[in-house]
């Protein structure tokens, strides 16, 4: 028997082979983004095209998998009143709550952050992960929501969309190996290209990005997001037309008197957004509160929303066709007020239990109720030829309870103009939307969006979580070489001295180093065309204001970025006592709060190591 032939092994050489071919065929690739890196605005430019139009597809096809979710639940995409009235009672019940059941499972297997209505998530990415969301979540949200407002579920489209397409925008700067800032800048472009898509809205989807969910309307960043908003909205309109969301009579101010009570329904608007915002949160501390996997929770919230619509069907999905009956209708007051009370409890009902969906078209829903039953109250008692039609009311109560809500006024008159293509009634607007602002923001510490993160710890203040700068002191930060001068300096040397330093600021101090003033540039402006003249007679005692704001020197951090908000410079003075110590400027606030962030980050880190 011959010998055996040893058998020889190839190495396996198709992986690697397939490795280095991909890293050829991406070399150039890399190259190309690295070059466009350099050229900064043209790259983003050109970025954001394309996270407008990958959001503006991603809104087209989140509403198509919405109608396939309704046509499997429902067996119709023309979801209405009469269809559901028609419905046996058990359907009614049974399907909300197998929509509820499919998406907590999701939500809580895939995706928790998928969970209630995305916006908080989006901005708590911004303010503490630069931005850096899981791409994950694109799918995970979309399928969760639809699951959710397909079943019935007494929610809105527009804050998945915009978790959606700020998961787009954000994935995309991760591929690219985008720095923190450009990545938020793209959080912001696929935020605003989900709602001016949803809404058919670019001004409002682009302001909407900067108010809300960035906080900053800085110059560099609102570019790209305003060609994201637009670029999105062209897409949309590509598919789904461009019509407005809401078709509305032509209403308008009828007697300049009527606009007292405009005023009105303003302060109750803000009542109203203050209620909402209350019971929700009060809602889901209940809800945590039972101890059941999330899908049967969802389940169960899904069976009690269902169970309140056989009384009120109104109450199930997005509403607009409730939304339209408040705007061109006359209902009753009956009837109006019992719609109001059912659609803020289903909206709790539906998030608090596990559901996905937006609040924003609930609060919209809310504000059209209230300003309808408000425009009805109002004809019954001065007639109808001395007061506007309840739609009229209607229309500005859907901006005002938005307003109050969101705590972003601008955002909301602009939607409400965006979604009825009307600016007749913009006076009544502006007032009631205004006035419901104010009191919310006077009376709640933070929007319905803050209040999540507020909850969780996170209070952001200008896109950035300022709970880091609790635990900084101001003498950790400090610089005590500050630059000062004696009250009695002229106004000349002054000047001099002024312009030819890098200094901004000059702090008038006396001997004992006690703060008299401040002089800058602000308080120059006004004396130097008459410079030769007073160069010899003004003093800088004389122009330094005293009266600007200081903090001390064991102050946190935060409470200085406050001031800073406060004030119109960017340092500001730190006292020990009546004595001058030092400055603090904004730089090295910001230098401190990206320290404390990746310390965070760190520390989250090596504990789930441990878990």
């Amino acid at each position: 028997m011959g010998a055996r032939v040893p058998r020889v092994t190839r190495p396996a050489v198709c992986p690697t082979l397939s490795r280095v071919t991909i890293d050829g065929l991406l070399a150039p690739l890399r190259r190309l983004n690295d070059s466009l890196k350099r050229t900064t605005h043209v790259y983003m430019v050109v970025v954001a095209l394309v996270v407008g139009v990958l959001g503006g597809y991603g809104a087209v096809g989140f509403k198509h998998i919405i109608l396939w979710m309704q046509d499997g639940f429902w067996e119709t995409t023309e979801f209405s009143l009469d269809y559901v009235r028609g419905l046996p009672w058990y359907a009614v019940v049974v399907i909300p709550a197998v929509g509820g059941l499919l998406c907590g499972w999701i939500i809580a297997r895939f995706a928790p952050e998928a969970k209630g209505h995305g916006v908080p998530e989006v901005m708590e990415a911004v303010a503490v992960r630069g931005g850096r969301i899981r791409p994950r979540v694109v799918v995970a949200k979309a399928v969760a929501s639809g699951l959710s407002i397909g079943s019935g579920g007494s929610v809105g489209r527009e804050g998945p969309i915009v978790q959606i397409g700020a998961a787009i925008g954000s994935a995309t700067a991760q591929a690219l190996g985008m720095s923190a800032r450009r990545m938020r800048t793209l959080v912001g472009c696929g935020a605003a290209a989900g709602i001016a898509a949803t809404f058919n809205a670019p001004v409002a989807g682009a302001l909407f990005a900067v108010e809300v969910v960035l906080g900053d309307f800085g110059v560099p960043q609102f570019s790209p997001i305003v060609i994201s908003s637009v670029m999105a909205t062209v897409v949309s309109r590509h598919y789904l037309g461009d019509l407005p969301a809401f078709e509305i009579p032509p209403y308008s101010l009828v007697h300049p008197t009527e606009l007292f009570l405009y005023g009105v329904l303003g302060v109750l608007a803000g009542l109203l957004a203050i209620a909402f915002v209350k019971v929700l949160y009060f809602s889901e501390d209940r809800a945590d509160e039972v101890k059941l996997p999330l899908a049967l929770k969802a389940a169960v919230g899904g069976a009690l929303v269902g169970a309140l619509a056989l009384a009120i069907p109104g109450v199930l999905g997005m509403g607009y066709e409730s939304m339209n009956l408040a705007l061109t209708g006359t209902p009753t007051v009956t009837f109006l007020a019992l719609l109001l009370t059912a659609k803020l409890v289903a909206v709790c009902i539906t998030i608090a239990s596990g559901g996905s969906g937006g609040i924003l078209m609930p609060s919209l829903f809310l504000g059209a109720t209230l300003g309808a039953l408000v425009g009805a109250i109002a004809n019954a008692i001065f007639g109808a030829g001395v007061v506007g039609a309840p739609g009229a009311y209607a229309l500005v109560g859907m901006g005002a309870v938005l307003g109050a809500v969101t705590h972003a006024p601008i955002s909301a008159i602009l939607i409400l103009f965006e979604l009825t293509n009307d600016y007749r009634i913009i006076l009544p607007l502006m007032i009631s939307c205004i006035l419901a602002t104010l009191l919310a923001t006077k009376l709640m510490r933070g929007s319905i969006y803050t209040l999540k993160l507020i909850r969780r710890g996170i209070d952001i203040a200008s896109g950035q979580d300022v709970n880091l700068l609790k635990s900084v002191s101001v003498r950790d930060v400090l610089r005590d070489e500050v630059p000062t001068i004696a009250p009695a300096v002229r106004l000349g040397a002054l000047a001099l001295r002024l312009s030819a330093g890098s200094d901004a600021s000059l702090y008038v101090v006396d001997d004992e180093r006690h703060l008299i003033g401040v002089v800058g540039l602000n308080e120059l402006q006004s004396l130097l065309p008459d410079l030769d003249v007073l160069r010899d007679i003004v003093v800088a005692g004389d122009i330094a204001a005293t009266h600007g704001p200081r903090v001390g020197v064991d102050d946190t951090l935060d409470h200085v970025l406050e001031t800073l908000d406060v004030g119109y410079r960017d340092e500001l003075p730190v006292m020990d006592g009546e004595r001058l110590v030092g400055i603090v400027r904004i730089e090295d606030v910001l230098a401190r709060y990206k320290r404390e962030l990746v310390r965070r980050e760190v520390e989250q880190e090596q504990a789930a190591r441990q878990l």
